[in-house]
């Protein structure tokens, strides 16, 4: 069992018969739903329903038969899983390499729990060490959204599928990264000026969001609570 594979397992312990859960995108989540498919299958986790945060996410949900529904049916989730592409030492986060940071944003803050999913490489003392930031950004005059993001202090790439044509997001966007050289020294600061920026759709920095982080690494499974 790879670490992706045992951290899923571990946080399916958390679900219980009757939950609304939030489910994220991305390669960790993907275990968890096949996992948390194959024990609502058993017949032990009666009456779940899960929000998906992607079309791919909804797709692999219903393929297990797991009950999908809506924030505007049910608009207080139980619990939400996921998984993240870096985690500061404070449990803040970067998410979207997925390509569904909007609407992970979306489900995730509107639920009561948010469990982050992570093998041990994903941890670093700074956000933006490893990985860039993710940015959604509207199709219209995307080069200038790109050519702002840089006076921020990065350099921006627009990410492409393998055939060189612009990734779009379900949402019909357009995603940027962005690289900070040497990480993101305030990211609170960052995100407010990112949310006051017209044509920014929404970014990859999930703040004071995460309750616990589950991280699988060589010597076993790590609980990171966040601090109250």
């Amino acid at each position: 069992m790879n670490l992706k594979m045992q951290a899923a397992q571990y946080a399916l312990d958390y679900v219980h018969p009757g939950m609304i859960l939030g489910l994220g995108s991305g390669s960790t989540t993907a275990y968890f739903i096949d996992l948390l498919g194959k024990r609502h299958q058993t017949g032990s986790l009666e009456g779940i329903q899960a929000v998906p945060t992607s079309k791919t996410t909804a797709k692999q949900a219903r393929a297990w038969g797991i009950p999908v529904t809506t924030l505007s049916e049910n608009p207080a989730l139980d619990l939400a899983v996921d998984g993240a592409d870096e985690v500061d030492p404070k449990l803040n986060l970067i998410k979207g390499l997925g390509r569904a940071l909007l609407r992970e944003k979306v489900v995730e803050f509107r639920s009561q729990r948010l469990i982050i999913i992570v093998d041990e490489n994903k941890l670093v003392s700074c956000l933006g060490e490893k990985v860039p930031l993710p940015v959604e950004i509207i199709k219209f005059e995307a080069q200038a959204h790109m050519s702002w993001l840089e006076t921020l202090g990065c350099h921006t790439e627009q990410f492409l599928e393998d055939n060189g044509s612009p990734v779009v997001t379900d949402n019909g966007n357009y995603l940027v990264g962005c690289y900070f050289e040497n990480g993101i020294a305030e990211p609170h600061q960052l995100a407010r000026v990112l949310a006051d920026q017209p044509g920014i759709v929404e970014h990859g920095l999930f703040l004071d969001v995460a309750s616990q982080v589950i991280v699988a690494g060589q010597a076993g499974i790590r609980i990171l609570e966040r601090e109250k």
